[in-house]
């Protein structure tokens, strides 16, 4: 294979089964008995060990002794910044109280957002860190952070700081999303127009000026944002720069992932009641489907996401953890693995390109980050494990042996 010399090698992982994840690939993109090595933080060379060049004295040699490498997992969907918790409302619904009475008592993301609003930038660094370390120790090394519970400029735009501060906490990239159409705040609870006309024209272009956000998000639903205005908050983040991607068809078919494939999204993410011109709008344009199986498992959803539909499309599947306090208080990649697998019926190769090279698709990282091929960040992941099959089948168990974030390894 075509590659950095050999000279300028700095570590070389020998003996190792690898998963290449490459977009292309089927059966994990496996090469096995295999070498992979680096150079300035990127990879420089895989292939079989029977072609692996000779090495100098001064190259790093880790003998993998049979364990398998992957890329570095990716969570594309999380909201892991924000203040206090809903297990109050957790135990009120298992006691038979209805969602109207949980949002009458305060509940619902009312709560959330009025605990965000009252915690300073420290204390939702400090509690978001806590879900941070949980997903880097289970093999994370790129996640999406999304805002949406400040439905304020201040706390959006801190929300957003932290955000950003917790990549430089861990060995973590992290990509931010700005998502003030996320609900209505009280403050504009009978003129959701008007606070869409707060977040086009005065948060976006503040976290545009500020350079807070790589991407947009708007949640397209009969208790969110309706279609009209879902394409103002596009239109504005495309006159600043910013791509755009949708929460869309969680509860019913507004068409928001039509819509989005206009714009040309990133992805649109959860999707059970996704059409199949939506599925075939979305594979024109490129899209990401991003499924959500926590969500569906904590809310105990019957309505599943089109998997079949999604397939025939050719529509990339990403999964991720959706790691919130309301619908998916989960913090577990390798839990999603599972729950795809066994909730949404998709393969053990889909599930872990969902979190690799999809996943990094659905972030527009996927020219970095997501598969294990020459240039790309020597992001790896390895694993204690006979098969790749085996990070879908058990839960509970870690098997991250170690983990490399840009060649060092940081577990």
């Amino acid at each position: 294979m075509q590659s950095v010399l050999s000279h300028s090698w700095q570590t070389v992982f020998i003996n190792a089964n690898i998963a290449t994840m490459t977009q292309a690939a089927t059966s994990y993109g496996t090469l096995e008995n295999a070498a992979l090595a680096i150079a300035d933080g990127k990879i420089a060379w895989l292939g079989h060990m029977s072609v692996l060049p000779t090495l100098n004295d001064a190259v790093e040699v880790v003998d993998v002794h049979g364990m398998w490498l992957t890329p570095g997992l990716i969570d594309c969907h999380t909201h892991i910044v924000y203040g206090g918790n809903r297990a109050n409302e957790f135990e009120m619904r298992l006691q038979g109280a209805s969602y109207e009475e949980i949002a009458e008592s305060g509940g619902g993301i009312v709560s959330t957002v009025k605990a965000t609003r009252a915690a300073s930038e420290d204390e939702l660094y400090a509690s978001a860190l806590k879900r941070l370390h949980a997903l880097h120790n289970e093999g994370v090394t790129s996640l999406e952070i999304k805002s949406g519970y400040g439905l304020d400029l201040d706390t959006e735009l801190k929300m957003l700081r932290v955000a950003k501060r917790l990549g430089q906490a861990l060995p973590v990239s992290i990509e931010k999303t700005f998502l003030g159409a996320h609900a209505l705040p009280i403050e504009y609870q009978d003129d959701s127009d008007g606070y869409i006309d707060l977040v086009c024209n005065t948060m976006i272009p503040e976290v545009a000026k500020q350079g807070l956000a790589d991407a947009v998000d708007v949640f397209c639903e009969g208790i969110g944002f309706n279609i009209e205005q879902t394409e103002a908050v596009f239109k504005a983040a495309s006159e600043h720069g910013i791509r755009v991607k949708v929460h869309a068809e969680q509860l019913s078919d507004l068409g928001g992932s039509e819509l989005a494939a206009r714009y040309n999204a990133l992805s649109s993410d959860h999707l059970e009641y996704l059409s199949k011109s939506g599925a075939k709008a979305m594979s024109g344009a490129g899209m990401v489907a991003v499924l959500l199986p926590g969500a569906f498992y904590f809310l105990r959803e019957t309505k599943l996401p089109p998997i079949q539909t999604l397939r025939e499309n050719n529509v990339r599947m990403a999964i991720a953890s959706d790691a919130n306090p309301g619908s998916s208080p989960i913090n577990s990649i390798q839990l999603m693995l599972n729950m795809a697998c066994t909730l949404f019926r998709m393969t053990p190769n889909e599930a872990l390109a969902g979190v690799t090279c999809n996943a990094a698709r659905a972030l527009g990282i996927d020219d970095k980050v997501g598969e294990l091929a020459i240039g790309m960040n020597a992001d790896i992941a390895m694993w204690d494990i006979k098969q790749p099959a085996e990070l879908c089948y058990q839960y509970g168990v870690n098997p991250l042996a170690a983990l490399y974030k840009y060649g060092q390894k940081v577990s």
